[in-house]
């Protein structure tokens, strides 16, 4: 893996603008990590948890992680791709033209791309960011996930 990208402060953020951020490294999504998904929402249908279900009736052959299981994993693959520092907290503000492309199946090694598309100033110093982000697996030729997460950083 390489080093992430180091913004110094918030301050900074409108400085890279227009940046691409490259890729985090593979991450396997595995049958442990949706069950704790289906647990953690309550969203237990049989195409996520039922392994032997999903084999037989199935059109993936298997069992597939909740899409938002895939968005989910965004701001835990970020830091991999940028870190800002003298940040206090960081504010989830919304999602933009999400698509959910294909299925994530059990077992999938799964990557996230970024590049920040936007950066603007939020009252007190905060600055408001536009992420384009696509999740890849690893054999799948188009992204299975794609969108636009902004997030607001404080300092």
């Amino acid at each position: 893996m390489t080093s992430p990208l180091s913004i110094p402060d918030v301050a900074s953020l409108p400085d890279y603008a227009g940046r691409d951020l490259g890729y985090t490294d593979w991450h396997t999504v595995d049958q442990a990590r949706i069950d704790a998904f289906a647990e953690a929402t309550g969203d237990r249908q049989w195409i996520h948890v039922d392994r032997e279900r999903a084999q037989r009736e199935s059109p993936f052959g298997d069992t597939v992680a909740h899409g938002f299981l895939t968005v989910a994993l965004a701001p835990a693959l970020l830091p991999e791709l940028v870190e800002v520092s003298n940040c206090s907290r960081i504010v989830n503000y919304g999602i933009e033209k999400l698509r959910l492309r294909e299925p994530v199946r059990s077992g999938a090694k799964i990557r996230l791309g970024a590049s920040i598309t936007g950066v603007r100033s939020v009252p007190g110093g905060a600055m408001w960011v536009s992420l384009a982000v696509k999740f890849e697996v690893d054999g799948i030729k188009r992204p299975v996930c794609a969108g636009e997460l902004i997030f607001v950083y404080f300092p």
